[in-house]
């Protein structure tokens, strides 16, 4: 049975864990000019004595990742059916899935285990597509997306509209704003250089030529490199807040998941 408490306080750890990824990637990148991805930053914290911490994250991406999901499949933000609902529902289902991986890879991290990085992953990924028929094409669509994804995040950035999500007087904070847009702008560029080397892989057909989030912060130049890591780490300040001050709890999503719960039983 889909319980709306304990899915909010999951939610809430999964922004917390969100929040220190980000600021580990941008401070590792800004105090040791080290580059690193999602899983590179896990395990540096692995490495540094916190397997009990990347137990606790492991939950939160987890939490992350179901709450996301359930935008996808039972609307529970009320994205609606129209185009831009649909969009965003989608959307929300990549972002499940994506912390469902995070998950998997914190766990393992935590167990000892070790795993490839981003760049392999992607490369490995890349490989796997373009050795099925119309791969080439598979790998040009999931580039076009991601491009999308980054340019979306940059409109959401220029515009606030992440501010909408946050109780309102909390909102209304000009250091927040400017905290926020920080941080999706530097996300929105990674996503966006990611995307093109997806691009460049799917229409050379080489996988050699994608790339994830470390090689695509090696892709910029040294001042602008560390623009998007202070933009990191300023989203990784902005995750916390988010686990603190989202409206996960929002009445009217709570009835809807209370909704999907009586129906599921």
């Amino acid at each position: 049975m889909l319980d709306a408490g304990k899915l909010e306080t999951m939610a809430r750890v999964g922004f917390a864990a969100r929040g220190l990824l980000y600021g580990t990637i941008g401070a590792l990148t800004l105090m040791l000019g080290r580059t690193e991805d999602n899983q590179g930053a896990l395990g540096f914290l692995s490495g540094s004595g916190g397997r009990i911490l990347l137990a606790l994250m492991a939950i939160g991406f987890l939490g992350y990742g179901v709450w996301r999901l359930s935008e996808a499949l039972i609307d529970s933000d009320n994205a609606g059916t129209d185009a831009g609902g649909i969009a965003k529902r989608i959307g929300g289902a990549i972002s499940g899935g994506i912390h469902f991986f995070l998950c998997l890879a914190a766990v393992r991290l935590a167990l000892g285990e070790h795993g490839s990085g981003g760049g392999d992953a992607a490369q490995q990924g890349a490989s796997t597509a373009l050795s099925l028929p119309g791969g080439s094409i598979m790998l040009g669509l999931v580039a076009i997306i991601l491009i999308g994804v980054g340019a979306y995040q940059a409109v959401k950035a220029i515009k606030l509209g992440f501010l909408r999500h946050l109780d309102p007087q909390v909102a209304r904070r000009t250091w927040i704003a400017w905290v926020g847009r920080a941080g999706y702008l530097a996300r929105g560029t990674v996503f966006a250089i990611s995307g093109l080397f997806l691009g460049r892989a799917a229409l050379d057909e080489s996988a050699s030529r994608a790339g994830g989030m470390e090689q695509a912060l090696d892709a910029l130049p040294a001042t602008l490199q560390l623009i998007v890591a202070a933009g990191f780490v300023m989203f990784g300040v902005f995750s916390l807040i988010e686990a603190r001050y989202r409206r996960i709890s929002d009445p009217r999503v709570v009835d809807r998941l209370r909704a999907a719960a009586a129906q599921m039983r």
